[in-house]
């Protein structure tokens, strides 16, 4: 699993450009199907810091298997930018729209985010998950992920931590180790 982080580059010395993109919240972009990584590329060439992160499948092809790099977040894209810049991302191709409700853009929770990248960055194996909100409730207690709350799964004998984005309905489950985790409520 990878994640394809772009930013933006200053010069030297512009440290208050940095603080301020600091601050700045996180929105996601609906992309048209199989268009991830060429939004996230124009994202990049426009100057937007962006986050798709990635995991890798076994395909099987006619004469091979071929490991694949696909989206964590299908039809997804994330984006740090202000609000005003909305019009340069939706102009991007493979754009649909900036999700939100009745119009408007709902940015997503910045400590949300932080720990969604930070989580997908300790290289644990991360794989999409159906999205649910019912099961048992854990907490992680240590590692990457220290402080999140979601749900347990099992695939097999694997323990697995399913975080879910409410904001697009989607989900995650990460592999962690049983003793890392500790019941809630």
């Amino acid at each position: 699993m990878s994640a394809t982080r772009m930013s933006n580059v200053y010069p030297e010395g512009l440290t208050s450009c940095r603080e301020q993109v600091a601050e700045l919240p996180w929105y996601v972009l609906h992309t048209y199907a199989n268009h991830e990584k060429t939004v996230a590329r124009q994202l990049e060439l426009r100057a937007f810091e962006c986050f798709l992160p990635l995991y890798e499948k076994m395909s099987h092809w006619k004469d091979r298997q071929v490991k694949v790099q696909l989206p964590l977040f299908s039809g997804y894209v994330f984006v740090r930018m202000p609000l005003t810049e909305k019009l340069r991302a939706l102009q991007i191709p493979g754009v649909a729209r900036l999700v939100g409700f009745n119009g408007l853009a709902a940015p997503i929770d910045g400590d949300e985010m932080r720990t969604l990248q930070r989580g997908l960055d300790g290289g644990r194996l991360a794989e999409p998950w159906a999205y649910f909100t019912v099961g048992r409730r854990v907490r992680v207690t240590s590692g990457p992920l220290q402080g999140l709350e979601g749900v347990l799964a099992r695939k097999k004998t694997l323990c697995r931590f399913v975080l879910s984005l409410h904001l697009i309905q989607r989900s995650v489950a990460v592999e962690v180790d049983a003793a890392d985790l500790e019941a809630i409520g």
